[in-house]
């Protein structure tokens, strides 16, 4: 099995994760367009809620066309993603117990790809 080093998760609020690499897009929920690739992702089975029963504040597209809402700003998880840590909605700050259980997670994550060798 070979591991992937830099495997890269950003937390989108309420310890749920999402893997960076895979993200093609994080998009404002309030467009027309989006509220329609919103009900077309619940359609297809393709739409995860990490809201935890809040107000949808971002959009994050996947490039496997999963449509993930998240409760947290666009600004928020756009900062996350540029390696800066925002605090909001309840979120914890980087040092806080509640993130650091994430930290080291990349290089523990075995995502089952095999080696051919």
């Amino acid at each position: 099995m070979k591991r992937l080093a830099g495997q890269m998760l950003i937390n989108i609020g309420f310890g749920n994760v999402v893997s960076a690499h895979r993200v093609v897009a994080i998009v404002s929920p309030d467009s027309s367009p989006m509220k329609r690739l919103r009900e077309e992702a619940k359609r297809k089975g393709k739409l995860i809620d990490a809201t935890e029963g809040r107000k949808t504040r971002a959009i994050i597209i996947t490039d496997s066309d999963h449509v993930i809402l998240s409760a947290l700003q666009t600004e928020t998880i756009t900062q996350r993603f540029l390696g800066g840590e925002s605090n909001s909605c309840g979120e914890h700050s980087e040092g806080s117990p509640e993130n650091q259980r994430f930290s080291g997670v990349e290089e523990e994550l075995n995502l089952g790809d095999e080696d051919e060798r």
